[in-house]
């Protein structure tokens, strides 16, 4: 037994050193034309590691596969009622329906606010979908005079059909009027991800650090404020919120975390640290915590993405770090969990699975 245990320990090791040297010599390209994207699967990168895993009667690592492509420029993501993915294309607009078994694209909803097409304002249109019953909420943000956009409404948005769509909730003129301790210069904050939540919605706002919650008449409440940590995408385990925290520039390792607190608490507790970037949480089977890093960070102005290539799916490990799962990732920008299958969304337009996420690097 005590053989088996170090030569389990031995075999992580390697495996994590080979993925993190993979992630750290991924190369930079211009954000303006996006470069061919892709994704390294973990087997090609620890190769060596997963056949000592495999003898030792370990799961091999997860694989990556292309499920689909060619949707334009994305952000957010939900799996519906249906079960299909929807995500969010801020460029156009656009809510695309993906079928998690084939890839194939549907158009679900239109209209809705699209961003100002110069990089400066990736992030900003419509940045997320969620559902309440069969019904679809899309949330928006920075498309105001503010931030040099048309004048739209900066909040949450009902799906009516597939070409209309009503305001619930203007959340960019609360900010206003409801400004945050934490430092900010966009009085209208910069919102990121949006869960149903108790008959209403949770929202992150990046730029404010706060989260907030949203009824249907479009009262709004501070639920938690944070220091400068950047909070992004949620998951929800019964009153138990886990934020996602992208860090402040520029971004290291060990300000990318995953923090829980309890509806009604005013403090979070770390959960786990140590990935670039993370902009998304999600659970998988047996309770694993699964992250999502956008990779190592040198832009040229607050929001701009990762450099491509150097996103990774990442799990919490139980000792307040992270392991890496899958590397190579091409600026993922949202994570989905079904089963025993992780659904990364790239800002490129491309919707990748990646499968066995619960087995790797399992018995360490």
């Amino acid at each position: 037994m005590t053989i088996h245990r170090h030569l389990v320990k031995a075999v992580a090791r390697v495996t994590a050193l080979a993925l993190a040297a993979a992630v750290g010599v991924a190369a930079a390209g211009g954000f303006d034309a996006y470069p061919d994207p892709g994704i390294v699967e973990a087997t090609d990168l620890i190769g060596p590691a997963v056949a000592g895993y495999a003898l030792l009667g370990q799961a091999a690592a997860p694989t990556s596969t292309l499920l689909t492509e060619g949707l334009g420029e994305l952000q957010g993501s939900t799996v519906g009622p249906d079960g299909a993915l929807y995500v969010t294309a801020p460029l156009d607009g656009e809510i695309w329906r993906v079928d998690p078994d084939t890839g194939a694209a549907t158009l679900f909803a239109s209209g809705l606010p699209a961003r100002d097409p110069d990089p400066f304002h990736v992030g900003s249109g419509v940045v997320d979908v969620a559902f309440e019953g069969d019904t679809a909420y899309a949330l928006v943000t920075s498309v105001d005079v503010e931030y040099g956009a048309e004048d739209y409404v900066k909040g949450i948005y009902r799906i009516d059909g597939p070409d209309s769509h009503t305001v619930i909730a203007d959340i960019g003129r609360w900010s206003e009027a409801n400004l945050p301790e934490a430092e900010y210069f966009i009085d209208s904050g910069f919102q990121f991800a949006i869960e149903a939540f108790r008959g209403g919605f949770l929202v992150t706002d990046g730029h404010h650090n706060r989260v907030l919650w949203v009824d249907h008449d479009g009262a709004i409440t501070e639920l938690i404020a944070f220091d400068s940590i950047v909070p992004t995408g949620m998951s929800i385990v019964g009153e138990s919120i886990y934020v996602a925290q992208a860090g402040p520039i520029p971004h290291e390792p060990e300000n990318g975390k995953v923090v829980v607190f309890d509806c009604g608490s005013s403090t979070a507790t770390q959960v786990a640290a140590g990935a670039r970037l993370v902009l998304d949480v999600e659970f998988g089977p047996g309770d694993t915590i699964l992250a999502l890093s956008q990779g190592d960070w040198e832009g040229e102005f607050d929001g701009a993405p990762a450099l491509p290539d150097t996103g990774s799916l990442v799990r919490a490990d139980g000792d307040g770090g992270f392991q890496v799962l899958a590397a190579g990732l091409d600026r993922p920008t949202s994570l989905e969990v079904v089963d025993d299958t992780a659904y990364v969304v790239t800002i490129d337009g491309e919707v990748w699975t990646i499968a066995g996420v619960s087995g790797a690097l399992a018995g360490q």
